[in-house]
């Protein structure tokens, strides 16, 4: 998705961002970091592409820039009061080494879903740390709560005058640089790092374009455009825990309106595809926040030619237990995966006349399900080279009658579907009883599936559940209720009840052709 902004033709929120930007003070714990020409990528777009790489800060993100900013510029009695802050991992790092270069005392609430990696980081720099809810804005609540008990300052990670200066910073290299570029895409989560990149960019070159990219599953600026005005997410997606945000700050949110070109949203796919790519141009592993820009800029790029465009690589705090993941779905994000279910008849020599269809292609997977005594249904995975091999794949399969549906943008089917076994219900459901399908996310945390089922309770019978661990931080969840009651929505309510968002999957394709 994009949404064009029509900025309002004046600078009235983001004027005085010039001294402030100019004026911060970051290099007591922050580089300048270089900008890296990307040949691989580039080659792959059809344009030139930068990298301005913030990973490769002492806390391998561009947070210390905001957070040495906001807590050198605390009076007096603040600094010694100590600070305290809330953070899924960055700005939490960029606290903590600020504080220790000030010999400053400070506490950090993190989500109890943050990846290890940044609760290590944070402990080696010094600072005390609680873990305290599912995400960042649970964290936020927490914090402000014991500062103002306790008589700390907040330190707040994007919704500041002086973090989004510090940030602002980046702009202000970017501008320095021998390169004259055309856009610069900027990874979003509050949004500080666009402000304080788009408040300098906007007012010393009107030629480059700013863009912000976040994630489909958090994409709170996108929203609020939508809405001309803040909104607050339901819910956000925990794999880019860097950009999980449910509300996009105030003062970054009238910045924007003045100086931000557009917003792109892109999905975890696209996403896992950049990490992939920024791996290969410079052998760094990146965070997936850290290679959303990236993920943007591709998307951008699809429509242009010979143009230079830059993407802020903004992170590589990246969970190790993500990479399995991250490398499954970048496939995906590439398009050079497709999974496919195909129905055929269920006799001998079927699996060599549907493998003979494949020719060339290369197989990722390739699972068997019986439906019946006369079909089965095969669920295959197939790396292409180009949308033109793969359609013409579907081409040869209708001429020889095989009914096949492609679900390779189906989730069942990529997180759950590829990795389990078992079947079909082998049973007949009492009259007026039918199997539902939901799928969620659960926070990996102690207890967090006893909780569900202590809320839930022992009304219905769960007749299906496959749960994937996907790191530290979370995991994904199918379930199948028998539901026998007149009204659907009471199911529905019962399962709002249990604060777990889910979505219905009933209907889809890959439930119905292996599962039902």
């Amino acid at each position: 998705m994009r949404i064009k902004i029509k900025k309002t033709g004046s600078f009235k929120h983001s004027a005085k961002y010039l001294k402030l930007i100019e004026d911060a003070t970051v290099y007591d714990v922050a580089l300048k970091t270089p900008i890296t020409f990307a040949p691989n990528i580039s080659q792959k777009e059809k344009n030139k592409i930068y990298l301005k790489r913030e990973d490769l800060q002492p806390v391998f993100s561009f947070k210390n820039r905001g957070a040495y900013n906001k807590i050198i510029n605390l009076n007096s009695k603040q600094k010694g009061s100590g600070v305290i802050a809330a953070s899924a991992g960055n700005h939490a790092q960029g606290v903590a080494i600020s504080c220790k270069a000030l010999k400053i005392s400070c506490l950090i609430v993190m989500p109890i879903t943050t990846p290890e990696i940044k609760v290590k980081a944070v402990k080696r720099h010094g600072a005390k740390i609680l873990l305290h809810g599912d995400n960042y804005d649970a964290a936020v609540k927490e914090a402000k709560e014991i500062g103002k008990k306790e008589g700390y300052a907040f330190v707040h990670p994007f919704d500041d005058k002086y973090t989004i200066a510090g940030q602002g910073t980046v702009g202000k290299e970017i501008l320095e640089s021998e390169e004259n570029y055309d856009v610069i895409f900027v990874p979003v989560g509050g949004g500080g790092l666009l402000a304080g990149v788009s408040a300098w960019t906007a007012q010393n070159d009107k030629k480059v374009k700013v863009i912000g990219v976040e994630v489909e599953d958090s994409a709170c600026l996108y929203e609020a455009l939508k809405a001309n005005k803040r909104v607050r997410l339901k819910e956000v997606g925990l794999f880019a825990d860097g950009v999980a945000v449910e509300q996009v700050g105030k003062n970054n949110f009238d910045i924007i309106k003045e100086c931000v070109d557009e917003v792109i949203t892109v999905s975890i796919d696209e996403v896992c595809a950049s990490v992939k790519d920024i791996f290969e141009d410079t052998r760094i592993l990146s965070e997936p926040a850290g290679a959303l820009a990236l993920a943007g800029l591709k998307k951008y790029s699809k429509k242009v030619n010979r143009k230079k465009l830059l993407a802020i690589s903004s992170g590589a705090n990246v969970n190790f237990q993500r990479l399995s993941f991250i490398v499954e779905r970048s496939e995906l994000g590439e398009n050079k995966e497709k999974i496919m279910s195909i129905k055929v008849p269920e006799r001998p020599g079927s699996f060599l006349r549907l493998a003979k269809m494949f020719g060339n292609f290369q197989i990722s997977e390739f699972n068997y399900r019986k439906s019946s005594s006369s079909t089965a249904y095969v669920l295959v995975g197939i790396r292409t080279n180009s949308e033109t091999s793969f359609n013409r794949l579907k081409e040869n399969l209708k001429k020889k009658k095989y009914k096949f549906d492609d679900l390779t943008s189906n989730e069942i089917s990529n997180d759950h579907l590829r990795h389990m076994v078992g079947g079909r219900i082998n049973h007949t459901l009492s009259k007026n009883v039918k199997e539902r399908i939901f799928r969620t996310e659960f926070p990996e945390r102690p207890r967090a599936l006893l909780n569900f089922l202590e809320k839930f309770g022992d009304q219905w019978n769960i007749s299906l559940f496959h749960y994937r661990n996907l790191g530290s931080a979370f995991g994904k969840i199918l379930l199948g209720i028998e539901d026998g009651e007149q009204d659907p929505n009471k199911l529905t309510r019962q399962l709002v009840n249990t604060e777990v968002l889910f979505a219905e999957e009933t209907n889809n394709k890959a439930y119905k052709s292996y599962l039902k």
